[in-house]
């Protein structure tokens, strides 16, 4: 990226692949006093960014039934990412008023509509900033979830940026998808291991190293104070308690869920949970099937020992 368009922000940017509680992490790191994170934005989707995004705003704000409906399939595709991307502003804790001066400020500044990834950047930049400013905290930070793959493109934009990337054993993901969001997840374990594999092998070799750090959900979940301190000391911010007990603060999803499929889980304490769920819900050939495929990255993570190493299908 041209070093003129580098933003001088530090944001915190999480990712991982979905259903790695990317939530949890978001929500128990928006519990520590110099930050606020909020849950993912997708902003690639839309049009773009200015004019659709303000049109989407005013619809929602007047219950329009073209984008009120309650199921994906209920709301005009046309306008379905446009609004999302308002709906997912509003779990951050911005209202309508404030979606709508910030798209306006930006269209002004940039004298575009916002359809450029680096306009849509500067954009979630301005929303992040303006979230920082609103609580007093230190540094902003948002999920990029799957776009986690493409950090590259994020970290030349935000040298300044600090990325936390949660991982977790692909098999137990693969029996979540399909036992759990069959409607939007990965159809079968071929999918999800090839899916899975992708997110997990290219961002550690495409960032930066000192500004990158993985972290298992089973560690976060089995030992989260060790695994807390890690990440903390990564973002150089100091140790805070509250970390722990992210069930017991306040955060904008909790107030503000709107049908985040992860909000209510995510509102309970730390806990184990269905480590190694796919013992259960997979068989064994589908097992079998997931390592065959992503046993590389399998070892690598630590979820499958060096004896057990396979070629990748």
């Amino acid at each position: 990226m041209p070093e003129a368009a580098a933003f001088s922000t530090s944001p915190v940017l999480l990712g991982g692949d979905n259903r790695s509680d990317t939530t949890l992490l978001s929500v128990v790191l928006d519990s520590h006093r110099d930050l606020v994170v909020g849950p993912e934005i997708d902003f690639l989707e839309p049009p773009n960014l200015g004019p659709h995004v303000l049109d989407a705003t005013d619809l929602l704000a007047a219950n329009d039934p073209r984008v009120t409906g309650i199921v994906k399939s209920a709301i005009d595709p046309f306008w379905y990412d446009g609004a999302h991307f308002v709906v997912q502003c509003l779990r951050f804790g911005l209202n309508f008023d404030d979606v709508r001066r910030l798209v306006t400020n930006v269209m002004k500044e940039l004298a575009s509509d916002i359809v450029s990834f680096t306009d849509r950047c500067s954009l979630i930049n301005e929303i992040g900033e303006f979230r920082r400013a609103q609580t007093g905290a230190k540094r902003w930070g948002l999920k990029l979830q799957r776009k986690i793959a493409q950090i590259d493109a994020f970290a030349g934009l935000w040298p300044d940026a600090h990325f936390v990337h949660i991982v977790r054993d692909g098999r137990d993901l693969a029996a979540s998808h399909l036992r759990t969001v069959p409607e939007w997840g990965y159809r079968t374990v071929a999918e999800a291991a090839h899916g899975w594999r992708e997110i997990v092998s290219q961002p550690h070799r495409l960032a930066p190293p000192e500004r990158y750090l993985e972290v298992r959900y089973e560690d976060l979940v089995t030992s989260p104070r060790s695994s807390l301190m890690r990440v903390l000391n990564h973002l150089h911010l100091p140790w805070h308690g509250a970390v722990l007990r992210h069930a017991e603060c306040e955060h904008a999803l909790f107030e503000r869920p709107y049908g985040h499929p992860a909000a209510e889980s995510t509102g309970k304490p730390l806990h184990a949970g269905r480590l190694g769920r796919h013992t259960q819900d997979l068989t064994p050939a589908q097992i079998a099937e997931f390592e065959g495929i992503a046993s590389s990255e399998l070892a690598r993570l630590g979820y499958l020992s060096a004896s057990s190493l396979v070629i990748d299908a």
